[in-house]
């Protein structure tokens, strides 16, 4: 099975494999929201930036995501505040609260066709547990005036199409968008505004020279004066990576029929639950259920994963048994321990983002735009969160094996029976 999202965004005209020596202002690595953010904002500034992708343009998390265009982290803002500091977490919870204004209004400004909707995402109580959490939740995002509304298991049935859930939270600045589409329209913007951008361009060594940086491809090479890393989950080391590596898969049906379209997410909200092992679902602009939940489909447990998602389907919408999937496919998160992304900004004109948990197109297109910042004024208070000389998360490949065989476990008996 394919890539929905690779299936159905718009096609974009072809970028070039670097095969000369050139030189910029400023090397980008990773053509995802981040790279690609940073590289428009540049290019509308006046800098020359080169932007090198190994794959193809939103290849990795941002061409493989949910779509679910969210405000702020998994972690809840009191957390945050607590986790990284009350100034630093003030500052984080306010630039991520308005990622989604901001991710809405590239999308207006460059008119990015990407399947758009903007009538917020729900929260999903699985249970009474989870219901008390997302109470909890509402208190905190009151406090900070965010538009998030509580649901009762009546209001949100109506909401959902299904009685599963004891409520569900509202959001109402969040929304949805063709993940894939996104990532291929920021593309197309920053070329438009003068960005160098390459496909199939993988940097095989980096060097610093005191001046700046050189990145070399296979057939070419980069100058620079400043370098952003905007790999996340997909850098390209042999060394072990500095975040867990997880896996998330979705399946997606045909499209369904119009009245089963009238009764399931009547308003296209995005959606997903307060399960430990949680599970997401949504619609696209053609009708198809996409249904998801940490696994990888190309390792062992894979049949489990298919499995699960057809009985989650039928649990959460029985009017779905025995509905196929005509899609399914994983993609890569860089978790960190506390859920909070990190900059690690070296002394040598290089920063290097990642972390975002799952939460990558709000955050990733804001940090994109403060690396960018970063770029023009040389300032480290442009960051969203501090800077850091280092990080790695420890034992990382441990607990990546310890997610993957959670997730199959957990699928292989999960969604057998309700509530």
């Amino acid at each position: 099975m394919e890539n929905l999202w690779a299936a159905t965004a718009p096609a974009i005209t072809p970028f070039a494999r670097l095969e000369a020596d050139i030189t910029a202002d400023v090397a980008i690595i990773g053509g995802g929201y981040t790279g690609l953010s940073a590289a428009l904002q540049l290019a509308e500034a006046g800098k020359s930036v080169v932007l090198l992708e190994a794959r193809s343009m939103g290849y990795g998390g941002s061409g493989r995501n949910v779509g679910l265009i969210n405000a702020g982290l998994w972690t809840p803002p009191d957390e945050v505040e607590t986790l990284i500091g009350d100034t630093s977490g003030k500052k984080l919870n306010a630039a991520l609260a308005g990622a989604p204004a901001l991710v809405m209004a590239l999308i207006e400004k460059h008119n990015i066709e990407c399947e758009l909707t903007k009538t917020g995402t729900l929260h999903c109580a699985h249970s009474e547990k989870g219901l008390a959490d997302l109470k909890a939740r509402l208190a905190q995002q009151k406090a900070r005036n965010a538009p998030v509304t509580l649901l009762s298991r009546e209001e949100a049935a109506e909401r959902l199409g299904t009685r599963l859930f004891h409520g569900a939270l509202h959001d109402a600045r969040a929304g949805t968008l063709q993940p894939l589409a996104y990532a291929r329209g920021l593309a197309r913007a920053a070329r438009d505004n003068g960005a160098q951008l390459f496909e199939d361009s993988e940097v095989i060594r980096a060097v610093a020279d005191g001046t700046g940086w050189r990145l070399e491809t296979r057939e070419g090479s980069v100058k620079a004066s400043q370098l952003i890393e905007a790999t996340n989950a997909y850098e390209c080391r042999k060394t072990p990576p500095r975040y867990t590596p997880v896996y998330y898969m979705q399946c997606a049906t045909d499209p369904l029929p119009d009245e089963l379209r009238r009764k399931i997410l009547p308003g296209g909200e995005g959606c997903w639950d307060t399960a430990m092992v949680m599970s997401s679902f949504r619609l696209d602009a053609a009708g198809r259920l996409i249904i998801g939940g940490v696994g990888q489909l190309d390792a062992p447990g894979e049949r489990v994963h298919f499995s699960w998602a057809a009985r989650k389907m039928a649990q959460i919408f029985p009017d779905l048994k025995g509905q196929g999937f005509s899609h399914g496919w994983h993609g890569r998160i860089a978790m960190t321990g506390d859920h909070v992304p990190k900059i690690m900004e070296t002394g040598d004109n290089r920063i290097s983002i990642f972390g975002y948990s799952g939460r990558g197109i709000g955050p990733g297109t804001v940090f994109g735009q403060a690396a960018a910042q970063w770029a023009l004024r040389g300032d480290r208070s442009v960051f969203p969160v501090p800077a850091v000389p280092n990080y790695r998360e420890k034992r990382s490949q441990i607990m990546a094996r310890y997610y993957q065989a959670g997730a199959v476990a957990a699928h292989l008996t999960g969604a057998r029976r309700k509530g």
